[in-house]
């Protein structure tokens, strides 16, 4: 099963993220990287790692990122992980992460996934 990362400048907004995907898919692999290890707002090379760490498997792992410099350390990460199936997905994060969430549990592969999420960030709300 694809799993996912949620890297946030906020430890709350990833976390939060990550509880509601898993509203909808509650067997998902996914995890949240949001904030420094003491707290505070940024981005964190260890915790993106751990995160990866902590759902790969060989179906690979998608990476959400917020925004700025989350999209940069998700990329050094990527980058000192050569040889694994990791990749940066380009959508909303809420609605990237419910959306992947969904297809990873119902069995979709990874490139399935990255279709998908391609169409979430042009989607109407209103």
């Amino acid at each position: 099963m694809v799993g996912f990362v949620i890297v946030s400048h906020s430890g709350k907004l990833a976390q939060g993220v990550v509880d509601l995907a898993r509203m909808m898919a509650r067997e998902t692999p996914i995890a949240a990287a949001g904030g420094l290890e003491d707290g505070s707002f940024g981005t964190s090379f260890e915790k993106i790692s751990n995160a990866i760490d902590e759902v790969y498997s060989d179906d690979g792992v998608i990476l959400l990122m917020d925004m700025g410099s989350a999209v940069m350390t998700a990329e050094m990460v990527i980058e000192s992980m050569e040889g694994r199936r990791l990749v940066m997905a380009d959508c909303p994060i809420a609605e990237g992460a419910v959306t992947g969430a969904v297809g990873s549990e119902s069995g979709m592969s990874l490139e399935e996934i990255l279709e998908d999420l391609e169409q979430v960030g042009t989607q109407k709300k209103l």
